[in-house]
């Protein structure tokens, strides 16, 4: 069976599952569709488990376990791979970037990567004490050629009024990557929104997060200090969706929004 590249069930967690499941299956006899008909799931998608190119998801493994009474291992493995950090997360994260055909971002801190200019990006990596800023500039302005893809993605992006208000990099540098976030905002499938300060508490406090539509499938990456998370978990994606739908409810409407970002720019003028 072709395993994914860098396939490690010696130091991934969730390959170790994938390697787990098959052996479990081959010691009964079993079909990758015998299996799928345990989960409700065609054989194609317990291939891909196997293989490591998808993780088990929670609801799955619940299935399994019962089926074939194995006392919770499989929702053991996956709680402690969800709670362990991946250094391959934001690798794929990146991947699944670059393919997505939709993204809803909702950003509390910084202005999202994708619509960050090169100086503004130079100002964030030299703050964060980035050890060689122009290698990471350069990745990060070379990631936003997925917007100029031939079939362009549509992107919905709420952020957080702070990220109008905090000066980074200084007034000049802010001018200019608040006028590129005007002229994005203008294009028809590019939607930025902001969520004001005066609505006081809401979903979107807890931080940063983006949803990523490939092949007609969501995955999540959440950004934390020293590396983001991964989630692929069906369950835990649908969470995340009520969660951008419940920060759009307090966001300013897209020409609302349009206007702050004009008069926020004008002040650094």
């Amino acid at each position: 069976m072709r395993t994914r590249p860098n396939f490690d069930p010696d130091g991934n967690l969730w390959d170790l599952i994938a390697v787990e499941l098959r052996r479990q299956r081959q010691e009964r006899g079993l079909s990758h569709a015998a299996v799928g008909e345990i989960i409700d799931r065609d054989r194609s998608l317990v291939a891909h488990v196997e293989s490591g190119f998808t993780r088990l998801q929670t609801a799955h493994a619940i299935k399994l376990d019962r089926a074939w009474n194995l006392s919770g291992l499989f929702q053991r493995l996956i709680k402690i791979a969800k709670a362990r950090h991946d250094g391959e997360w934001f690798k794929t994260h990146l991947e699944h970037e670059a393919q997505a055909t939709y993204h809803k971002i909702y950003e509390l801190g910084w202005v999202p990567g994708l619509f960050q200019t090169e100086r503004y990006a130079r100002a964030m990596f030299e703050a964060a004490g980035i050890e060689n800023v122009k290698d990471a500039v350069q990745a990060r302005v070379s990631r936003q050629a997925c917007l100029q893809k031939r079939s362009r993605p549509r992107v919905w992006a709420i952020l957080d009024e702070g990220v109008l208000d905090q000066p980074v990099g200084g007034p000049e540098v802010m001018q200019e990557q608040l006028a590129h976030l005007v002229e994005l905002a203008q294009l028809p499938n590019i939607t930025i929104r902001v969520a004001p300060r005066s609505v006081g508490a809401h979903p979107g406090r807890d931080g940063s997060f983006k949803i990523m539509s490939v092949d007609g499938a969501d995955v999540v990456y959440t950004v934390a200090p020293g590396g983001g998370r991964l989630i692929q978990d069906a369950g835990e994606i649908s969470s995340f969706r009520v969660w951008f739908d419940l920060i759009g409810d307090i966001a300013l409407p897209r020409d609302a929004a349009l206007r702050l970002l004009k008069a926020a720019m004008e002040r650094y003028s």
